[in-house]
C-alpha cells in the first residue's frame, strides 16, 4: 500500500517539492508560522510598500501642523490658518487615495504571488513579485475596489439611509404626540438591531470574499470572476477564517501593546521643561509615535493574513477539486498546465512544418 500523502513539509530554506493534503487550522497557522519565519524580509518588505505611502505624507502633514504650532497649549498662529492646512491636505489625500488603492491592491497580489510560489516549493524576490503583478495592476485595483463597495461602502451606505428615515421618523412621532421615552426606546432598539445586522453583513461577506485575491493572483482570472470563485471556494471554511481573523486581532492587539508601551515610558522619561515650544514638541511627537507604530503593527500583521488565506485558498482547491492530485500529475507530466494570461499573450512561433509555400517556391514537398 502507497504511503498517503502529508502536509507540505518545508526545509530550513523553505523550498522543496510540495507534498499536498488537505490541512487543519492548526495545520495551516503551523504552516504560516514557518512560511513567516523563513521569509520574514520578502514579505514584510512586500507588505511595507503601501504603508510607506501612508506614513510619509502623514509625517509631512503632522510636521507642518506643527510648524504652524496647532499642537502648542497656546496656538501662535490663529485657527484658521490650522483649517486651511486640514482643508488643503484633505484635497492632496483625495488626490491619493486612487494611488494607495493601487498600491495596497499590488501588495496585496505580490503577497499572494510570493506565498504561492513558496507553497508549491519555488522562489521569489520581492521586486519580481511586485513586477509580475504590476502586469495586470489594473484587475487587482480593480478588484479591491468592488471588496471595499460589497463590504464596506454598501453597509456604510446603508447606514446613512437609516439614520435619515429614522430622524424623520423621530420628528414625525414628536408631531403626533407619542411619548419621547417610548419612541426612544423604540429608537435605541432599531439602532441595535441595525448595527448588529450590518456588523454580521460585514463579517460575512468578508469570509465569502476573502479568497478572492489568492484566486485572480494564481488563476489569472478578472476581478468579477474571482469573487465568484472566492464564495464559492469559501464554502464549508468560513469558521476557521472566522478564527484566523479573530487571532490575528488578538495579535495585532499584543503587538501593539508592545510596540507602544516601551515607546510611551521612554517619552515620559523625557524631561519637562515646561515650555510651550516642549509641549508642542512632545504633542507633535506623541501623535507621530501612536500613528507609525499602527502602521508598523500593520506592516507586520499583514503577511500573517496575505500567507494563511492562500494556504486556505490552495486547502479549498485540495478539499473541493482535487488539486493534490493535479498538481502530481502536473509534475509527472501527465497533464500540461494551463497557460497563464501573460503567457497568451506571447507571439507563438510558427512551425515550419505548418507554413504554406506559396506557388514560387516550386513543387509542394
Amino acid at each position: 500500500m502507497s504511503e498517503p500523502l502529508k502536509t507540505v513539509s518545508l526545509d530550513p530554506a523553505g523550498i522543496g517539492a510540495p507534498r499536498l493534503a488537505p490541512s487543519t487550522l492548526g495545520e495551516i497557522l503551523d504552516r504560516t508560522v514557518q512560511l513567516y519565519r523563513t521569509r520574514f524580509l520578502l514579505y514584510l518588505g512586500i507588505s511595507l510598500v503601501p504603508s510607506v505611502l501612508v506614513v510619509v505624507p502623514l509625517v509631512v502633514f503632522f510636521l507642518l501642523l506643527a510648524s504652524f504650532g496647532l499642537f502648542a497649549p497656546t496656538p501662535a498662529t490663529p485657527p484658521t490658518a490650522g483649517i486651511v492646512v486640514i482643508l488643503v491636505f484633505a484635497v492632496l489625500g483625495l488626490l491619493a487615495a486612487p494611488v494607495l488603492l493601487g498600491a495596497m491592491a499590488l501588495s496585496s497580489a505580490a503577497m499572494n504571488y510570493a506565498v504561492s510560489r513558496a507553497y508549491l516549493g519555488e522562489r521569489t524576490t520581492i521586486r519580481d513579485a511586485y513586477k509580475t503583478v504590476l502586469r495586470q495592476g489594473w484587475r487587482y485595483t480593480f478588484l479591491l475596489f468592488l471588496e471595499g463597495l460589497i463590504v464596506y461602502a454598501a453597509p456604510i451606505a446603508v447606514w446613512t439611509a437609516l439614520i435619515a428615515i429614522s430622524a424623520v421618523g423621530a420628528a414625525v412621532g414628536q408631531s403626533a404626540g407619542l411619548n419621547s421615552l417610548t419612541s426612544g426606546a423604540l429608537f435605541a432598539l432599531a439602532i441595535f438591531l441595525v448595527i448588529t445586522g450590518l456588523a454580521a453583513y460585514v463579517v460575512w461577506m468578508l469570509l465569502r470574499l476573502c479568497l478572492a485575491f489568492p484566486a485572480c493572483v494564481v488563476e489569472q482570472i478578472p476581478a468579477t470572476a474571482a469573487l465568484k470563485r472566492s464564495s464559492a471556494l469559501s464554502k464549508g471554511t468560513k469558521g476557521r477564517i472566522f478564527l484566523l481573523y479573530i487571532l490575528g486581532l488578538a495579535l495585532n492587539w499584543l503587538v501593539s501593546i508592545g510596540i507602544t508601551v516601551p515607546l510611551t515610558i521612554v517619552m515620559a522619561q523625557i524631561p519637562d521643561s515646561g515650555s510651550a515650544k516642549h509641549a508642542a514638541a512632545a504633542g507633535t511627537a506623541t501623535i507621530l509615535i501612536i500613528y507609525g507604530t499602527g502602521f508598523i503593527v500593520q506592516a507586520l500583521i499583514k503577511p500573517i493574513y496575505g500567507i494563511a488565506l492562500t494556504l486556505f485558498y490552495y486547502d479549498q482547491r485540495i478539499r473541493q477539486e482535487g488539486f493534490d492530485i493535479e498538481w502530481m500529475m502536473q509534475r509527472a507530466g501527465m497533464v500540461v498546465p494551463p497557460v497563464t494570461a501573460s503567457e497568451a499573450q506571447q507571439p507563438i512561433p510558427v512551425q515550419p512544418s505548418t507554413q504554406i509555400p506559396s506557388p514560387a517556391e516550386g513543387e509542394v514537398k
